[in-house]
C-alpha cells in the first residue's frame, strides 16, 4: 500500500506542478492591459530570433523540412511578426515608432535571395522579383512581401518601398485577372491553395485602401465568387483547395481545419460580414471543447494521433496550427471566453518560458513560425 501511494505521488507530482504553472502563466488573460507584459516579451523573443540575417533565419527552420518548407516557414515568420507588430502598435501606441523600424528590417530580410529561393526553386529557377513582367504565379512569395510592405505603409510615411510595392501589386492584379477563375497556383502542377490566394487578396485590399481604391474591383470580384461559387457544399465554408489549370484535385470537397481557420483569419482583414459567417461555421463544424479545446483537423472523422506537414502533430483530433490560427477570428470577434480557453490550450501544449525580458512557448524552439502566428492571432483586434 505504501509503495502504491509513493507511485501515485510520483505520477501526480508533475501533473500538479504543470497545473500550478498553467494557472500562473494564464493569470493575466483578462484584458490587453493585463496581457501587455506577456505580449511585449513575446515580441522581444521573436525579434531576437527572426530579425536576424537571412541565412540565420533559414537555418532556424528545421532542416528536416527541406529547403522549400524552410523558405515557406521563414517568409511566414516574417509576415506574421510584421502583422503582430502592427497589431501591437494599435494596442500600445507608444510602441509604434520602434515597431516601424523593426518592420523595415524584416522587409529587408524578406527581400534577400536566400528567403525567396524556395519560390524560385519551385518555379524552374525563375526569380520572383526578377520576373514581374512574366506570367508565372510566384504568389506565395510576392503576396507575403506585398502584405509586409502594405503594413509598413500603415506605420510609416517612408516611401522607400513604394516603387516595388506598386510593381508587385500591379503584377498580382494582372496575373489574377488573367487567370482562370481569379486564382493562381502556389506552385506548378499543384492545386490552388485557397489560404495562399487569401494573402494576395489581403495585400491588394491593403493597397486599395492606400491608393484610392486601385485594384479594389479585383478584391470585390474575388470575394463575390468566393461567396457564390466556391463554398463547400457540405459545410458552406471556403474550401481548402481548388482545381488549378494544370491540376485537377481528386476530392470533391477536401476540408482541413487548419485551412478553414487560416481562411477565416484572413477574411477578418478584408470583409467582416463574410468573416463573421465563416467564423460561426468554423465553430459549428471544427470547434472541439472537450477534452481539450481547439480546432479539429477533420470535421467528419476522429484522429487521436496523426501528422501532416501543415497541420502538425494531430493529437486528440486537434490541429495545433489550426488552433493557433483560429485565435485570430476569436480575438477579432471578441469571443473572450473561448479566447481564454484557446490560450489555456496553448499553454498546456506549449509551456511558456521566460528569460531576459523575453517570453515564448517551449515549442518555439522547434517551430518558430508557430510563435509568430500565435502572437499575430492573439493581438488581432478590430482596428
Amino acid at each position: 500500500m505504501i509503495i502504491l501511494s509513493i507511485i501515485l505521488a510520483i505520477i501526480a507530482f508533475p501533473i500538479v506542478i504543470k497545473a500550478i504553472w498553467i494557472a500562473h502563466a494564464t493569470k493575466d488573460i483578462e484584458s490587453f492591459d493585463s496581457e501587455k507584459i506577456d505580449i511585449l516579451q513575446r515580441r522581444n523573443y521573436l525579434l531576437a530570433h527572426i530579425n536576424t540575417s537571412p541565412s540565420e533565419l533559414i537555418n532556424a527552420m528545421p532542416e528536416a523540412l527541406g529547403r522549400q518548407f524552410q523558405g515557406e516557414w521563414a517568409i511566414y515568420s516574417l509576415s506574421m511578426l510584421t502583422q503582430a507588430l502592427v497589431n501591437i502598435s494599435y494596442l500600445y501606441p507608444e510602441t509604434q515608432e520602434e515597431n516601424a523600424l523593426y518592420i523595415d528590417s524584416l522587409i529587408t530580410i524578406a527581400l534577400a535571395p536566400e528567403i525567396r529561393y524556395y519560390d524560385k526553386l519551385r518555379w524552374y529557377y525563375e526569380d520572383p522579383l526578377e520576373s514581374l513582367e512574366g506570367n508565372n504565379s510566384h504568389i506565395s512569395y510576392i503576396s507575403h512581401l506585398a502584405w509586409m510592405i502594405g503594413n509598413y505603409k500603415k506605420m510609416s510615411s517612408d516611401n522607400r518601398y513604394d516603387e516595388l510595392y506598386h510593381n508587385i501589386c500591379a503584377t498580382m492584379n494582372r496575373r489574377i485577372l488573367n487567370s482562370p477563375n481569379l486564382n493562381l497556383p502556389t506552385y506548378p502542377r499543384e492545386p490552388i491553395y485557397v489560404p495562399d490566394m487569401m494573402v494576395a487578396i489581403v495585400a491588394l485590399a491593403n493597397y486599395a485602401r492606400q491608393n484610392g481604391g486601385l485594384y479594389q474591383s479585383t478584391v470585390d470580384q474575388w470575394l463575390t465568387k468566393a461567396q457564390t461559387e466556391w463554398l463547400d457544399k457540405q459545410t458552406e465554408l471556403l474550401p481548402s483547395y481548388m482545381d488549378s489549370e494544370d491540376c485537377i484535385f481528386e476530392y470533391e470537397s477536401p476540408m482541413s481545419g487548419l485551412y478553414v481557420a487560416v481562411n477565416c483569419y484572413y477574411l477578418t482583414l478584408i470583409d467582416e460580414p463574410f468573416a463573421r459567417s465563416q467564423y460561426q461555421l468554423m465553430k459549428q463544424h471544427f470547434l472541439q471543447l472537450k477534452p481539450v479545446t481547439g480546432i479539429k483537423e477533420y470535421c467528419d472523422e476522429r484522429c487521436l494521433l496523426g501528422f501532416n506537414m501543415d497541420a502538425g502533430i494531430i493529437l486528440l483530433n486537434l490541429t495545433p496550427s489550426g488552433t493557433a490560427f483560429a485565435l485570430g477570428p476569436i480575438t477579432f470577434f471578441e469571443d473572450s471566453a473561448l479566447r481564454s480557453r484557446f490560450l489555456l490550450t496553448a499553454e498546456l501544449a506549449g509551456h511558456t518560458v521566460c528569460k531576459n525580458n523575453q517570453r515564448h512557448y517551449l515549442l518555439a524552439d522547434f517551430a518558430l513560425v508557430g510563435e509568430a502566428v500565435s502572437l499575430a492571432m492573439r493581438t488581432n483586434v478590430q482596428q
